[in-house]
C-alpha cells in the first residue's frame, strides 16, 4: 500500500490562509477608505481595484512576473537587498492575495453600505471618534459581511491556479506533485 503524501494539501493550506490574512486587513482598510471616498477618481480606483477579478490568472500572473521578477520594477527595487521573490512560496502567497483581493473588498464594501448612515450620526453625535465609531459601531454591523468576504477570498486563494503557476511555478512544481502542473508543464515542452 502507498503512502499518500500530504504536501501539496498543506502548501495549499498555507498559501491560502496567509493570503487571506493578507486579504482580510487590507480588504477592510480599503474598503473603509473608498467608503468615505469623493474624489474624481473614485471610478478609476474601483476598476483597478476589481481588476484581478476581471483579468484572467495566466494574465494576472504574467504581469505579477513582469513587476516582480529580476527586472521588473518591483524586482529591481529588491534586487540590491538580495530579495527575489519569483518562485518561491511567496510568490505564491502574492499571487493568491491580489487574485482574492476584490471578493474581500467588495463584500466588505457592500457590508459597511448597509450599515445605516443615522446609527454612525448618532454614534458621533454622541461624541464617539471617528476610530471607536468603526470599531464599536460599524465593524460589528458589517460583521456578517466581512465573514462572508474573508470565506470568499480563502477559497479563491485555495483554488488559485494560473497566477500562482506563472508566479511561482518552479516553486510549486519542485515541492509538490501537482498533477495539473506536471501535465502544463510536459505539455508546453512537447513531453509525451
Amino acid at each position: 500500500m502507498t503512502e499518500i503524501d500530504f504536501s501539496p494539501l498543506w502548501i495549499s493550506l498555507k498559501v491560502a490562509t496567509i493570503a487571506m490574512l493578507f486579504t482580510f486587513f487590507l480588504g477592510i482598510a480599503t474598503a473603509y477608505w473608498m467608503l468615505h471616498y469623493r474624489g474624481k477618481w473614485k471610478s478609476v480606483i474601483e476598476g483597478i481595484l476589481i481588476s484581478p477579478l476581471i483579468l484572467p490568472p495566466t494574465v494576472l500572473g504574467f504581469l505579477l512576473l513582469l513587476l516582480l521578477g529580476k527586472n521588473g520594477f518591483i524586482g529591481q527595487f529588491l534586487s540590491p537587498f538580495g530579495i527575489n521573490l519569483v518562485f518561491t512560496w511567496y510568490a505564491a502567497v502574492i499571487a493568491a492575495a491580489i487574485v482574492s483581493f476584490p471578493l474581500m473588498y467588495k463584500t466588505t464594501l457592500g457590508a459597511f453600505e448597509q450599515v445605516d448612515r443615522s446609527l454612525l450620526q448618532v454614534a458621533q453625535t454622541l461624541g464617539a471618534s471617528q476610530g471607536m465609531i468603526f470599531r464599536r459601531v460599524l465593524l460589528p454591523l458589517s460583521a456578517p459581511g466581512i465573514l462572508a468576504g474573508t470565506v470568499l477570498s480563502f477559497a479563491r486563494a485555495l483554488g488559485e491556479f494560473g497566477a500562482t503557476l506563472m508566479l511561482a511555478g518552479e516553486y510549486s512544481r519542485s515541492n509538490t506533485d501537482d498533477s495539473n502542473g506536471n501535465l502544463l508543464c510536459s505539455g508546453s515542452r512537447g513531453d509525451e
